[in-house]
C-alpha cells in the first residue's frame, strides 16, 4: 500500500495481521518477534499520540528520583528503545534494547495481538496510557501533517474516514485500546487514561511510581508534577523534537507538542461526525466496560 505525501514521495506501509506497519517495521519482522524480554522490563504501551512522550518522562522523572539533570542526558528518544523501531542502517529498536543494561525501560505502539510473546511468557510490567478516541484521532491528524515518516493524512474529512476504517499505522485505535484492556487483569498492567493524568497528575503520577517499586517523598513527587507539566515539556529541547531534522517532523506545519489538552475533539469534528462517531464507537466498543472521559 504506498501512500503519496505532499512532497511527492512515497511512504510504503506494510501489513502484518490487518494492521498497517512501516515498512521497514515489517522488513524487521522477524527479529522484532523473536524479542527476549526479560523478566524486570517495563514496558511503556500506548496507541500513537496518546500521550506516550508525557509517560516516558514521567517514568525516566521516577526512575531518575526527579534529578532533572540526569533527564537532560538523551532526548526522549534515546532512552528507551522503541522496539519496533526500524530505520537501515541506524541500529534497529531490538538492536538498542539489547544493548541496553537491566532493568530496562523499553517503549511500544504494538497491539497486545503484535506484541513479541516473550513479554507475556516473562511476566514483565506494562504501563499502558489510553486517550479518548477523538483527541487521540485529532492528535494524530496533525502528527501525520508534520511527519514526513508517515503518509500524508490528506483532508480531515479523509483522515476521519481512514482513522475510523483502523487504516493508520498501528491499526485501529478500537482493538487496540481493547485488546490492553482486555488484558489488564491477567498480567502486571498499570492502565492509565491521559485523561487522568491531566487531571490530577500527582495522584496518577504516585501511582506510577508504586508500580515501579519506587517511594519518593512529596516534594520530589511535586517536582517531577513540575517538571512534567506540558508548558515545561513543550520548552524542553530534550522532549519536544525540536532536535529533530525538519525532513523528518516539519513543525513549522504543526508543533510535535500541540496542545496537550482533553476536548480539543471539538474544534474539529463536525455535529454530523460526532453523532456518526459515537455510533461506530458503541458499535465497536460493545461489551467493553471501558469508559472515557471527553472533556474536562
Amino acid at each position: 500500500m504506498a501512500l503519496t505525501s505532499e512532497l511527492g514521495k512515497q511512504i510504503k506501509l506494510k501489513e502484518v495481521e490487518g494492521t498497517l506497519l512501516q515498512s521497514a517495521t515489517v522488513d524487521n519482522w522477524s527479529q522484532i518477534q523473536s524479542f527476549e524480554a526479560k523478566p524486570d522490563d517495563l514496558l511503556i504501551c500506548t496507541y500513537p499520540k496518546a500521550g506516550t512522550t508525557w509517560i516516558q518522562e514521567i517514568v525516566d522523572m521516577i526512575e531518575q528520583n526527579g534529578d532533572v539533570e540526569k533527564c537532560q542526558r538523551a532526548i526522549i528518544q534515546h532512552r528507551h528503545p522503541f522496539i519496533e523501531w526500524a530505520r537501515p542502517p541506524q541500529p534497529s529498536g531490538v538492536e538498542k534494547a539489547k544493548a541496553t543494561p537491566s532493568p530496562r525501560i523499553l517503549k511500544t505502539h504494538l497491539s497486545t495481538q503484535l506484541l513479541p510473546p516473550s513479554f507475556w511468557e516473562n511476566n514483565c510490567k506494562f504501563l499502558y496510557v489510553a486517550r479518548n478516541a477523538k483527541d487521540c484521532m485529532v492528535s494524530y491528524y496533525h502528527f501525520q501533517r508534520m511527519n514526513h515518516m508517515l503518509p500524508d493524512p490528506g483532508t480531515w474529512e479523509e483522515y476521519f474516514e481512514t482513522f475510523i476504517n483502523g487504516k493508520v499505522v498501528w491499526g485501529s485505535w478500537f482493538d487496540h485500546v481493547k485488546g490492553w484492556w482486555e488484558m489488564k487483569d491477567r498480567h502486571q498492567i498499570l492502565f492509565l487514561f491521559y485523561e487522568d493524568i491531566k487531571r490530577d497528575p500527582k495522584h496518577e503520577i504516585r501511582k506510577v511510581m508504586q508500580f515501579m517499586g519506587k517511594n519518593l517523598d512529596e516534594t520530589v513527587l511535586d517536582k517531577i508534577v513540575q517538571e512534567t507539566s506540558f508548558e515545561k515539556m513543550k520548552e524542553n529541547p530534550m522532549t519536544n523534537r525540536s532536535t529533530v531534522s525538519k525532513s523528518i517532523m516539519d513543525q513549522s506545519i504543526s508543533s510535535f507538542m500541540r496542545k496537550g489538552t482533553v476536548g480539543d475533539w471539538k474544534n474539529h469534528f463536525t455535529v454530523a461526525q460526532n453523532e456518526r462517531f459515537d455510533e461506530i464507537y458503541r458499535k465497536k466498543m460493545e461489551g467493553t466496560s471501558i469508559n472515557f472521559c471527553m472533556e474536562l
